[in-house]
């Protein structure tokens, strides 16, 4: 049995990772049991840890520390492999520029920026904000969260700010957007996107299935 624990702090598209995740454990043939759950000792007993997030980094910030979110993910990121994505991928940072600046979980080293009011294409064309739809991800890392996933594979986005690393070592896959951003990254048993995997259709569940498949190392 594949246990799947998804965080709910109650700022997440939820019940769509794990619709997904229970789709990809069906074609995969592999015996898996999804739980969306806040009880750390779910989350504790799970082989995979799942680590959503959408809307404002400021509630979703308020939400983790009241439910001392950040000591789950911390205690997970120890022993098991860690999926982060969208705004749970941007918690892991240290900081971010959205809500005139929040403090986020420090786990990795990096800021979250704002895309900005002008944000222009390279012909100097007007682009919207947030940048919402599909985009292509050039991968920068070779990753076991790759495998069958060509590269230039169009993903679904929906975001205002983007991740800025500290290291370009941790980073493993990027798009551009009126500016190169952080599409991807990993370190260790972390793996982080900004796009929505469980809206990204065929790739998307690929890498969902690769997470299924993930022992937590980088080969």
């Amino acid at each position: 049995m594949n246990k799947i624990a998804i965080i709910d702090y109650g700022m997440g598209n939820l019940h769509s990772v794990a619709k997904a995740m229970e789709h990809v454990g069906r074609e995969a043939g592999i015996e898996t049991d999804v739980q969306v759950t806040a009880d750390a000792r779910i989350i504790a007993d799970a082989d995979r840890v799942i680590f959503p997030g959408v809307g404002a980094i400021r509630d979703c910030m308020a939400e983790i520390n009241r439910l001392n979110v950040g000591e789950i993910v911390a205690d997970a990121m120890k022993s098991k492999p860690v999926l982060a994505i969208c705004v749970g991928m941007q918690a892991l940072m240290q900081r971010s520029e959205e809500n005139n600046g929040v403090d986020c979980l420090g786990f990795i080293d990096g800021q979250v920026r704002y895309f900005g009011d002008d944000l222009r294409d390279e012909r100097g064309g007007r682009l919207k904000v947030p940048h919402m739809g599909w985009n292509e991800v050039q991968q920068t890392q070779a990753h076991p969260l790759w495998k069958d996933i060509p590269d230039g594979s169009r993903f679904y986005f929906v975001h205002s700010y983007y991740v800025e690393a500290a290291s370009e070592a941790i980073v493993t896959g990027r798009s551009v957007y009126g500016k190169e951003l952080v599409a991807t990254l990993a370190e260790k048993n972390i793996f982080a996107t900004q796009f929505h995997p469980e809206k990204s259709q065929t790739v998307g569940l690929t890498l969902l299935r690769n997470f299924l498949l993930w022992n937590g190392s980088d080969e």
